[in-house]
């Protein structure tokens, strides 16, 4: 692999303009076909093929769905006043009138027909379908409709405006990421003390990333694809395609500043740095994938979308990077006082002030069973509250009470009850008419049984008398445990009716979907993680040809995802630091935020062990002196692993302040996770382990030696110097070639 990505850096190098001109026509491609071809995101949270999304289609079917996006106003009568009194009756009729004639509003119901209006008569509840069918409604029609209700606001009603219609939408980039990109900018100067250098990998990075959004969007049109999924291949694709261009641009200046020729340090670099990119991309991008296995088509578009994005990233590091690099041409190469000549000179030897990664590193290894028994017992005790991890779908009721929709959430859920904001459905079917009407009547009967409902509607019969279903209010509110029981005991009554009565009865309900969605979420996160587990193991098996290489890593990830989910309860769920951080509410982690985080962080924390691990193997097999190659590794590596986790953490923290309630929780897990894995694990745990082994570290046994694949991860079998092309050619257009 690595003698492939030599000439594949050799030739960027050589023919950049003819590789830049490539690169622009592909993008200009994509950019066109992606506008002409653009979609829409969905917000759907279903599974094909479960049980409730076959009653819903059944029901359905008999009750179909009115075409357009729905909402909702509330209307709250002052206090010690009902929406019955002449005045406000009066002003509450005028006021759905004026919001029924706005344009992009196809009708708008009356509360008093409908039946939504509270026990004490002062909350109304008004149902609004606009004509637009994917969820986006005009900000202009929205604002129309709140308009309308204005005499109703003077007359002394309090408003507020909810349903799919008025759902907050966050954009994939805003003001805050601008701020993240800002911080990994700086951190990129202080690495490279050039302004040119740190500019590679941004450039890199946000062309990857707004390929990846405008193939996305073209994709839309032809699949259903989550609308959380751009703003999650976006978060990734920054941090990743930062971080690999790093890796790479890094590795380059280094040989600079030891003497290497431009075109032949770009090759090189390519091809060492470039080696564990693609390793680490790979293994990033199969963990991503993996989220397939769930069979929840919301999870299976995030997870495609992200891997997409770093695969971009990949690319882009190995074909884009070696172009613009050769272009920049000695421009590139460090000054003689520069930190990264420094380094380079540093080295090859052991004398000179070591850098602060170093002497971390060299404490670490002056008590190495001390540091690994007390970093392994933080982060136990970090991870403890994960325990009490609890999950569900995100509504309404996560949205900061700032807003309207969570408002009027509020509002519906105090006048008629937590449960009103979620309502359940059974729905009875068969062929005979008086078959359906008994088994309907039995399933009411038994309903009296069952715990946690506060109201249960009378039967409703289809037109055709071959359907009918009864709605059901529960006590709780839909994202509490209780509801989720309730749900489980319905099931268990509905299908016991239905047998004795050999007829069709089902629950459903959104809410019914949010709990199979969450519960199919969560019965997948423990094979998920064996699958990871294993991988880990096979991966790291076949790159470092060790036992304990895999064993230690592998442990180091577990403790790593456990703190991040420790932390994450912490903030989310008891509300630690939830202020400063702008939580909008506490409660469930939404149901998709464990896996993702889990395959996500796995590949990143294997980007930090093949970065540090590559370094410390690569003057391992050189010199085979275990605990100096421990300290080489830190010296080769360090820096470029605390700058990279900044830059992962700085891309994660602008995310978390962009306050999309699905998404912070996975922001704010991996930044911590990442924290903890980058300065904690492969920082401290890694060293201190692997002086702890010594020679064992890299023990492997010949007949399992001999079946591996051999993967040249340190590119120990590339071509001697001056492959990349001869030195005259690397003469800039007016000046005399070099002999």
């Amino acid at each position: 692999m690595a003698t492939l990505l030599y000439r594949l850096g050799a030739f960027g190098a050589r023919r950049w303009r003819t590789m830049l001109t490539g690169w622009l026509l592909v993008l200009c491609a994509v950019a066109a076909l992606g506008v002409s071809f653009a979609g829409a995101f969905q917000a759907s949270n279903s599974i094909p093929g479960s049980p409730t999304e076959e009653a819903l289609t059944r029901m359905e079917r008999h009750w179909p769905a009115p075409a357009g996006t729905s909402g909702q106003i509330v209307f709250q009568a002052p206090p010690g006043h009902r929406v019955s009194e002449p005045g406000l009756r009066k002003s509450l009729a005028f006021a759905l009138d004026a919001a029924g004639r706005v344009d992009g509003v196809i009708r708008v119901s009356d509360p008093a027909t409908s039946g939504r209006i509270s026990g004490d008569a002062r909350t109304a509840v008004a149902q609004v379908l606009f004509t637009e069918r994917d969820g986006h409604v005009p900000g202009a029609t929205l604002r129309a409709v709140e308009d309308a209700a204005a005499e109703a606001r003077r007359a002394g009603f309090v408003t507020a405006y909810g349903g799919e219609a008025y759902a907050p939408h966050s954009s994939p980039f805003g003001p805050t990421e601008t701020v993240g990109l800002a911080v990994a900018l700086a951190a990129l100067v202080i690495t490279f003390g050039s302004l040119l250098a740190a500019g590679l990998p941004l450039i890199t990075a946000v062309l990857g990333v707004l390929g990846t959004m405008v193939a996305l969007t073209g994709l839309a049109s032809a699949f259903d694809i989550s609308d959380n999924a751009p703003t999650l291949a976006v978060m990734l694709g920054l941090a990743v395609g930062i971080d690999y261009a790093l890796l790479i641009v890094s590795r380059h200046r280094a040989q600079l500043a030891a003497g290497v020729p431009v075109r032949e340090s770009i090759a090189r670099a390519t091809a060492t740095a470039g080696s564990a990119v693609v390793f680490a991309g790979v293994t990033v991008v199969i963990a991503l994938a993996g989220l397939c296995v769930a069979g929840v088509p919301m999870l299976t578009s995030m997870g495609l979308a992200s891997a997409g994005a770093v695969a971009v990233a990949v690319v882009v590091a190995l074909a884009l990077l070696p172009a613009l690099m050769g272009m920049a041409g000695r421009r590139l190469v460090p000054g003689p006082g520069s930190r990264a000549t420094r380094l380079a000179l540093q080295a090859g030897r052991k004398d000179g002030q070591s850098a602060l990664g170093v002497r971390w590193t060299e404490g670490v290894l002056r008590h190495p069973l001390r540091t690994l028994i007390l970093g392994t017992a933080v982060l136990v005790a970090t991870a403890i509250p994960a325990v009490r991890l609890q999950l569900a779908l995100t509504d309404e009721g996560s949205q900061a009470v700032s807003t309207s929709s969570r408002q009027a959430y509020d509002m519906i859920g105090d006048a008629f009850g937590p449960g009103a904001n979620g309502p359940l459905v059974v729905v009875v079917e068969d062929a005979d008419p008086r078959a359906v009407r008994a088994t309907a009547a039995a399933v009411v009967d038994e309903l009296a049984g069952v715990e946690n409902i506060a109201h249960v509607s009378g039967v409703e019969v289809a037109g055709d008398g071959k359907a009918a279903r009864v709605q059901i209010v529960p006590r709780t509110g839909p994202r509490t445990q209780e509801t989720s029981d309730l749900v489980s005991r319905l099931r268990e009554t509905t299908r016991s009716v239905a047998d004795a009565h050999h007829t069709y009865a089902a629950v459903t309900g959104l809410t019914a979907v949010s709990v199979d969605v969450s519960s199919r979420l969560g019965g997948a996160l423990a094979p998920f993680a064996v699958v990871v587990i294993g991988l880990s193991l096979l991966l790291l098996l076949v790159a470092f040809r060790s036992v304990a290489i895999p064993l230690k890593a592998t442990l180091g990830f577990l403790l790593s995802i456990g703190a991040a989910f420790g932390a994450t309860v912490a903030v989310f769920q008891w509300g630690w630091l939830a202020g400063p951080l702008g939580v909008p509410s506490l409660g469930p982690v939404a149901s998709f935020v464990p896996i993702i985080v889990m395959a996500v962080l796995f590949g990143l924390s294997m980007d930090y062990e093949v970065f540090l691990v590559s370094a410390v193997r690569e003057d391992y097999v050189r010199h085979r002196d275990a605990r100096a190659a421990i300290t080489a590794g830190a010296r080769a590596s360090a820096r470029v692993v605390t700058s990279a986790a900044v830059i992962m953490i700085s891309v994660f923290v602008s995310f978390l302040f962009s306050h999309a309630i699905d998404i912070m929780p996975i922001a704010f897990a991996l930044a911590f996770g990442v924290m903890v894995d980058a300065f904690l694990v492969r920082m401290t745990l890694v060293p201190a382990a692997l002086a702890l082994l010594g020679d064992r570290a890299w023990w492997l046994p010949g007949r399992l030696d001999r079946i591996l694949p051999r993967l040249d991860v340190e590119g120990g079998n590339l071509p001697g110097p001056g492959a990349a092309g001869p030195d005259a050619e690397e003469h800039r257009p007016g000046e005399p070639a070099r002999r």
